[in-house]
């Protein structure tokens, strides 16, 4: 590449960052790395009518939790500040108005009841789609069509105005998008749109031209919402006789089902958080997020990395560093990703089980109000991670490692307890209670030989044994847990077992 890679991600403050903007910024940043380039955050807040208060907190903290925080941004630094557009205010109006002095732009007077009349005469008159263009701006109050000295007449008398730009008749913008190819719009399809609005603030249009400009960004890596509006970037960049970056498109991120772009209200509703930690609104209501859900960063960072991307093997586990190493624009696919849940659950467990005990029993600590040492929890985790999802259910789906069971799998008795599996268990208690040295082996040895002196079936003896000490039929192998229990309590567990199960199936 000829000239250094900067890029950037430029989130607007208006709510909470969905998680298809942590792609985008994911993109941007395994992009920066892979080209020893730089990677920049800029809070992009022209719009001041829809910004939200404490949203760029939210954005910065969530790439925080991401891991992927940037070389340059608010609260970071870098030579090419201020980060956020609202402080960058007073850089813009000298390029509107120089795009006006070289008749690229022109002043536009019509106030906002004058354009709404003009739109619903064009929709009585079978026109819907009206535009400000390049044939209706001829007969609007624009500095195209008003004598000089009028024009300059509503400047002095601070006549409100915007600047809007000046959008040639029947040309093919054509520029080529590193992920969609050759991209080609004629410009009587685009209006003359709005650069610099009349509160003095420019548009996004503008500003993220100019910024990008001033900030050397080398190629401009964005969601394919903003497509329609890179021709008029490209023209902006010409207009201003400014070298172009690089373009590319990413793809949507849909339903499940395909049917659709995934919205920020399609989170909770479908049963899944879209956000990447929870966002609370001024108005009470929360809207759930990875973070709070319990999922590890790293699981959430694998699996948006493959929602428009692949690396071209069967490798799906990737740590950031190997993401960085494989990453490459020409391998994300132009065509939607549709996200799935249970996928997500799927690298959320594998990230479990290769987190270490003792970070998980540490974890474990902050979750239960029971005193229980590191190492009783390292042998939690140990026991139960396999089975788990999120650490927080080692303590639902293992709480009887840390109390007797209330209540006795129901379906279990009917089907299994046996009229021979009472006497089967008092006679394995007795066996139990021999046994001097409660290790797993030793727990498992006298187990074979019990089952070798009654002549049965592992079945008939160890589903019973797990139901009266754990509550449950499934979970960890049983020796483990009896070991881990300790003589006593499996002892003491079996006996109130018995003692509840006998008066349910009498």
């Amino acid at each position: 590449m000829s000239k250094p890679v900067r890029v950037r991600f430029a989130p607007s403050p208006t709510g909470p960052l969905h998680m298809g903007g942590v792609r985008t910024a994911l993109y941007n940043y395994l992009f920066a790395k892979k080209n020893n380039g730089t990677f920049i955050i800029r809070i992009e807040d022209t719009d001041q009518t829809r910004f939200v208060p404490g949203a760029q907190d939210y954005i910065m903290e969530s790439m925080k939790w991401c891991g992927i925080m940037p070389t340059e941004g608010p609260g970071i630094g870098g030579d090419f500040g201020p980060y956020v557009q609202s402080e960058r205010k007073e850089l813009y109006k000298p390029f509107a108005e120089q795009l006006v002095k070289d008749e690229k732009a022109y002043y536009a007077f019509d106030s906002a009841t004058e354009l709404e009349n003009v739109r619903e005469q064009a929709k009585q008159m079978g026109m819907p789609n009206w535009q400000y263009n390049s044939i209706t701006r001829s007969s609007l109050r624009n500095s195209l069509t008003l004598p000089a000295d009028e024009v300059q007449r509503l400047l002095d008398s601070n006549e409100p105005y915007v600047i809007r730009m000046k959008m040639p008749r029947n040309r093919d913008v054509r520029l080529n998008d590193i992920i969609r190819g050759w991209v080609v719009v004629n410009t009587n399809n685009l209006d003359d749109k709005v650069l610099f609005k009349s509160d003095g603030m420019p548009t996004y249009h503008l500003a993220n031209v100019v910024d990008d400009y001033l900030m050397k960004i080398s190629h401009v890596i964005r969601g394919e919402e903003w497509l329609p509006s890179a021709p008029l970037h490209y023209l902006l960049y010409e207009a201003f006789g400014w070298d172009c970056p690089e373009f590319a498109h990413l793809p949507l991120l849909l339903r499940p089902d395909g049917n659709g772009k995934l919205s920020k209200r399609d989170g909770d509703r479908l049963g899944f958080p879209v956000f990447p930690i929870d966002w609370h609104t001024s108005e009470g209501e929360l809207y759930s997020g990875y973070r709070e859900k319990g999922y590890h960063p790293a699981a959430f960072i694998n699996m948006l990395a493959f929602l428009g991307w692949n690396p071209g093997t069967t490798q799906e586990i990737f740590s950031l560093e190997q993401l960085t190493e494989a990453f490459s624009l020409d391998r994300v696919s132009k065509a939607g990703a549709k996200f799935d849940a249970d996928k997500t659950k799927w690298f959320q467990q594998h990230y479990l089980r290769t987190t270490p005990d003792i970070e998980l029993a540490m974890e474990l600590q902050g979750l239960t109000s029971k005193e229980l040492s590191v190492e009783k929890l390292i042998e939690i985790c140990r026991l139960m991670k396999e089975r788990a999802t999120f650490v927080s259910d080692i303590l639902t789906e293992g709480n009887y490692l840390l109390e007797q069971p209330k209540v006795y799998d129901a379906e279990i008795i009917s089907k299994k307890w046996k009229s021979e599996t009472t006497e089967y268990m008092k006679d394995w208690l007795i066996e139990i209670e021999k046994l001097q040295e409660f290790t797993a082996h030793n727990i498992e040895t006298a187990f074979k030989d019990f089952l070798a002196s009654k002549s049965v079936g592992i079945g008939a003896v160890l589903l019973p044994f797990r139901l009266l000490v754990t509550g449950v039929g499934m979970g960890p192998g049983m020796f483990e847990i009896a070991s881990f229990l300790g003589k006593e309590e499996v002892i003491g567990r079996m006996k109130s077992g018995l003692s509840s199960i006998e008066s349910l199936v009498k």
